[in-house]
């Protein structure tokens, strides 16, 4: 049967494209469905200000009218103007383990991106960092994240079929958590605190946390910054995200690290309890019962913590915060008898990041891949 490639137009179709990934792994024991609403959000031109950078195009396949396979074409021109490149992404991807299919679709996202002037197709990405992001080439027998993306491990065969090349890895770790603080982190915690004037900031109140919101991800902005395919989130997005993510996160779990001198957000660290397993039951809605499942796993004694989000301003890197952070998070964990962690994907080019893991045991249990290939 020859495939049929339609471009994504109405609302109805969209939705079909965001369901068509939760039905492709509705067998699977290590996907974990993001939520539909969610996704509908941040592919919408309307709802998504990442639109006001950039700009996109969405395909679904059709083998025997049944959908088969699914891409997102998207041109971050606010990241080619800060990294001087002409490269589009594509994202979420998903195929049945057919050539025919893949090959139809990246066809059409290769003529869409060419038609556009671009030089080089890289993936799966999204438009910002805040979005899926990274092929999994290792750790197909593991439960996925809430963070991240699974695949299934013929993806990355078809890439290297269709000649892309590796671009970048990332890797994941779960960390084993200690018992006791280690001693080395808590002199080095001690002396960084009274060297640069720095206060361990915790809540009780959510609106004790939204003085600091849109100040998080400003850190986050700087502390990012150098890394791959990184662009800064304009105020705009800043407010989009910090609407939708402040709500959801768990007081007791997020730790800033401030200078108490001008209350500057130097670093902070925000985890929640692995939410997978609810993710699954939930079933990509929140309606009728899957935000009970959600706000059980939220608010539970969690032996899996997942690590979402830390960072440090550049000029505080490699002088100790994280060892504040983490001294703060460890004690949190245990008294919720956590028993490990699981890092988000962090680029193996990235030392600095992998380093902080070095006095705990670890695991490296998943590795994923962005590809690039010149069109």
């Amino acid at each position: 049967m020859s495939i049929e490639i339609k471009e994504v137009r109405t609302s109805k179709e969209l939705r079909q494209f965001v369901r068509f990934n939760i039905d492709l792994y509705r067998d699977s024991p290590y996907h974990v469905p993001g939520l539909i609403d969610e996704e509908m959000m941040t592919l919408s031109r309307e709802k998504n200000p990442a639109f006001e950078t950039s700009e996109a195009i969405y395909f679904l396949a059709f083998k025997d009218k049944k959908i088969v396979g699914r891409i997102a074409g998207m041109i971050v021109h606010k990241s080619n103007e800060i990294w001087g490149q002409k490269h589009a992404r594509f994202g979420f991807v998903d195929f049945i383990d057919d050539a025919a299919v893949v090959d139809a679709l990246f066809d059409a996202v290769i003529k869409w991106a060419k038609s556009k002037g671009m030089n080089a197709l890289q993936g799966p990405m999204g438009f910002t960092d805040m979005d899926h992001e990274g092929m999994l080439i290792h750790g197909f027998d593991r439960l996925g994240t809430m963070a991240t993306i699974y695949n299934y491990p013929y993806y990355p065969q078809h890439m290297e079929r269709l000649g892309f090349m590796k671009d970048q890895d990332w890797k994941e770790y779960i960390i084993y958590i200690p018992k006791e603080i280690p001693e080395r982190h808590l002199r080095i915690g001690d002396i960084v605190q009274k060297k640069y004037g720095l206060k361990v900031l915790k809540f009780k109140k959510r609106k004790e946390i939204w003085p600091y919101a849109n100040r998080i991800f400003e850190t986050l902005n700087n502390a990012y910054k150098p890394l791959y395919g990184f662009t800064p989130l304009t105020e705009k997005q800043i407010e989009y995200y910090v609407k939708m993510y402040i709500p959801m996160l768990r007081l007791d779990l997020i730790t800033l690290i401030i200078r108490e001198s001008d209350d500057t957000v130097v670093g902070f660290g925000i985890t929640l309890p692995s939410l997978s397993p609810a993710l699954k039951k939930a079933k990509g809605s929140m309606l009728p019962i899957g935000f009970i499942y959600l706000l059980k796993a939220l608010y539970a004694k969690p032996k899996v913590i997942d690590l979402y989000l830390i960072g440090v301003l550049p000029e505080y890197r490699n002088k100790g915060v994280n060892a504040l952070i983490l001294n703060d998070l460890i004690a949190v964990m245990n008294s919720l008898g956590s028993e490990y962690a699981e890092s988000n994907p962090e680029l193996e080019t990235n030392t600095a990041v992998q380093s902080q893991w070095d006095y705990f045991k670890t695991e490296h249990h998943k590795t994923r891949r962005a590809f690039i290939k010149e069109i």
